[in-house]
């Protein structure tokens, strides 16, 4: 972790997953993995990449995600060392589905 950006996207993975986990007390939301954040140049806007074990639950899950997403941005704010807090913006990772048809194609 050379530069600023990636310690930045370190930090708050870190952080937005012990606040998805222990914070948020909704039974819509089932168990969620952070495998990627991406931190705009100028650390004003951050992509935090969600995945999701059953398929099923991925949509309801999502939205309630979603609908947290102040509350966990200002959560952010009290852990991160940083000026200003970046806007969370969460998009649905697919890499699982690729690795499951690969998986598939294999045992093929």
């Amino acid at each position: 972790m050379a530069n600023r950006g990636e310690r930045i996207a370190s930090v708050i993975r870190k952080n937005v997953a012990e606040i998805i986990q222990f914070q948020i007390k909704d039974p819509k939301l089932g168990f969620v993995s952070i495998p990627e954040v991406k931190v705009s140049s100028d650390f004003s806007y951050v992509k935090v990449y969600v995945s999701f074990i059953k398929e099923e639950e991925a949509k309801p899950s999502f939205e309630v995600l979603n609908k947290a997403k102040g509350f966990i941005r200002s959560e952010l704010a009290k852990k991160l060392d940083t000026r200003r807090v970046p806007e969370i913006s969460f998009v649905l990772d697919e890499g699982y589905k690729v690795e499951q048809r690969i998986d598939e194609l294999l045992k093929k």
